[in-house]
């Protein structure tokens, strides 16, 4: 149980319906990065023109193609995800108090995704869509996935802080290995970023068989975006001795968190995350595959956000 000291430094839990909104937002907007997804491997970005944040000129779209309407979903359901942010910073400013993490947190998800909304921006006026192989596509696709992760990563470190009872205000924890856990965090992000570059390339270079995909992979004459596909799998494997080191730390008793249940969830994720990249290589990569695929990635790195706060942000208080 927590000393009397630990209870006076306690952060008064807020409310269910602000910790359920909070959760909701980070549902939201996997939602809304999943649609990307569909949005660039269907080679939809240019539906709109290079018109921001009009679609083609106008609002309202009469008699609009396909990859129009699929464009101009993800352009609507972007503000709205901005606005999902605006309101969880509003409404955790409200009802926690001035020393709160999940402030810092809330407010840090929203300056991403103004990033988010000026990257998306810049990707349309640059024509960095559909077909494009510009040499600048690929560095600025890591780029906006980075700070994707980075925004989805906000978001779910500030459902997890809201949930907190201890730990929540600054001065009320204390960093455990940090470093490993930052290198760790970083390696998986990188992961991510070699994955959404081996997407980059199963969209401008489709292949029709997994025997031609394998020869394009180590022919001298292919792309470097075609020949670099295979580092996705290669840091993903250097990626799961950090998720070793996380989960035999999880397994260690804590004073106070359970992590068996979450640990599980890491474990299960990361299995079906090998499983559906091998399918990924097999099938040749088709779109219903790569949102799956995507899906998974992002609740593995939203799992690994909360579970990684939970052992390296620990309060300080004795318990």
């Amino acid at each position: 149980m927590p000393s009397a000291t630990a209870s006076s430094t306690a952060a008064q839990l807020p409310s269910l319906a602000l910790r359920r909104f909070a959760w909701l937002v980070v549902a939201y907007f996997i939602a809304v990065i999943l649609w990307g997804t569909v949005v660039r491997a269907t080679g939809s970005g240019a539906g709109c023109g290079d018109h921001w944040p009009l679609c083609n000129g106008t609002v309202l779209q009469h008699s609009a193609r396909v990859d129009t309407m699929i464009e101009f979903a993800h352009r609507i359901t972007s503000g709205l995800s901005f606005f999902a942010a605006v309101g969880l910073v509003v409404w955790t400013l409200a009802a926690t108090p001035r020393r709160h993490l999940a402030r810092n947190t809330a407010i840090a998800a929203v300056v991403f995704t103004l990033i988010e909304a000026i990257l998306g921006a810049l990707l349309v006026k640059l024509g960095l869509t559909a077909q494009s192989t510009s040499p600048l596509r690929a560095p600025y696709l890591a780029l906006h996935l980075t700070n994707t992760l980075l925004m989805l990563g906000s978001l779910a470190l500030t459902a997890h802080l809201l949930g907190r009872t201890h730990g929540a205000l600054r001065g009320t924890v204390r960093l455990v290995a940090p470093i490993r856990a930052a290198a760790g965090l970083l390696v998986v992000l990188v992961v991510g970023v070699t994955g959404s570059l081996a997407a980059l390339g199963d969209t401008l270079f489709p292949v029709s068989s997994l025997s031609s995909a394998l020869a394009e992979d180590f022919s001298p004459t292919s792309g470097w975006l075609v020949r670099w596909r295979w580092t996705h799998p290669s840091i993903a494997f250097l990626a799961s001795i950090f998720l070793i080191w996380l989960l035999v730390r999880a397994a260690q008793r804590n004073a106070w968190w359970d992590n068996r249940g979450l640990s599980a969830a890491v474990l299960i994720l990361l299995a079906a995350q090998y499983l559906l990249g091998l399918l990924d290589v097999v099938l040749l990569a088709p779109v219903w595959l790569q949102v799956l695929h995507l899906l998974g990635a992002d609740l593995l790195w939203a799992a690994l956000i909360v579970l990684t706060a939970r052992l390296t942000l620990q309060p300080s208080e004795v318990a």
